[in-house]
């Protein structure tokens, strides 16, 4: 019981001197808030890295679109024209079929992980840059705490703005 006594002065103890001290003596504790989301979708970095990735991808989800448009057009036809066929020619058309389908999953899926991950290396350096500029405004305007998730937030302690801007002013500015 007295550990926990002393355990509970020990942290009543400097909230109780601060209540003693005078105003012009207790120190303000600064807190402002980022919300990462909201940079990721309106900062400049961030907007160019999304395009960046559009023109890298662009064509290979263009040929994969062809070639699951194809794959599709040629099951359809094989359903149509089933019923014709011998047994051999069937089977043979079914088995190109399935190799289509393996290979066009295949592709998909290599896809989607190189596009992940190129997504992963953009918005990692995105995050650096941001995490950069939010040091500097943390500092240039004497914040003791900088969160970035938070349950609630009260807007006036909400930086968000100004790291954009300040982000985006980098980015004009040629800065990395």
């Amino acid at each position: 019981m007295t550990a926990l006594l002393r355990a509970a002065g020990a942290l009543l103890l400097p909230a109780l001197m601060a209540v003693g001290m005078p105003a012009h003596a207790q120190e303000t504790f600064r807190i402002g808030f980022v919300n990462p989301d909201r940079v990721l979708r309106e900062a400049l970095p961030a907007k160019a890295a999304q395009a960046k990735l559009e023109s890298e991808f662009l064509k290979r989800e263009k040929d994969l679109t062809a070639q699951g448009e194809a794959l599709k057009a040629a099951s359809e036809k094989f359903e149509r024209e089933a019923p014709t066929l011998s047994e051999t020619q069937r089977i043979a058309r079914q088995r190109a079929l399935v190799e289509q389908d393996r290979d066009f999953q295949r592709r998909r899926r290599e896809f989607q992980e190189d596009l992940n991950a190129r997504k992963n290396e953009e918005l990692q350096q995105v995050y650096e840059r941001a995490n950069r500029v939010v040091k500097q405004v943390a500092e240039a305007e004497k914040y003791d705490a900088i969160l970035q998730e938070a349950i609630y937030i009260n807007p006036k302690h909400d930086i968000t703005e100004k790291v954009i801007k300040a982000l985006n002013a980098t980015t004009t500015n040629g800065g990395k």
